[in-house]
């Protein structure tokens, strides 16, 4: 018989050294997250922003012309974001903005505003904020008013504006 015990207490210690299975975690929680990045978009990547069109007038014309910016780009914001834009001078900027005669060098002295009143001046380099209600769908506050000078010869004047944009 004490043979027979040996051998148990052989099964026995033997049995011991096996590790015993653990209850398994079926059920554990991980963290998600991102960071949102407030700014604005221009759509489309637009690279014309639209035009001041002071239309065809005669050349012995006395009035003033005021004109809105037409076709002008799409801009979009996280709401609640301030978009600042400026304009700078044009091509023909001498003490203050001008259009030029592009066969010749006359020029004409144009204005430019920042609402639909032109009452509020859009000064060279000047940085004004933009207003909108509909972050979806943003247009640039900017007019243009025209006194003609009624001596000028006939022709196109024109001139480029750069405007600069920021968030």
């Amino acid at each position: 018989m004490t043979q027979k015990h040996g051998y148990a207490a052989l099964i026995l210690l033997c049995a011991g050294s096996v590790p015993l299975p653990l209850a398994a975690v079926t059920s554990q929680s991980f963290q998600v997250s991102a960071t949102i990045t407030a700014g604005c978009l221009v759509v489309g990547g637009v690279s014309n922003y639209g035009s001041l069109d002071f239309g065809s007038q005669s050349a012995l014309a006395t009035d003033t012309v005021q004109v809105a910016l037409s076709a002008g780009v799409q801009l979009q914001c996280t709401p609640g974001v301030t978009m600042n834009m400026s304009v700078d001078g044009g091509q023909y900027n001498n003490s203050g903005r001008h259009m030029q005669l592009t066969t010749g060098s006359n020029r004409v002295a144009y204005q430019l505003f920042r609402d639909a009143a032109f009452s509020q001046s859009l000064g060279i380099g000047q940085s004004v904020a933009v207003a909108y209600s509909d972050a979806n769908n943003i247009s640039l506050p900017i007019y243009g008013r025209v006194q003609l000078p009624g001596n000028q010869p006939g022709g196109t004047y024109s001139d480029v504006l750069q405007v600069q944009l920021s968030w």
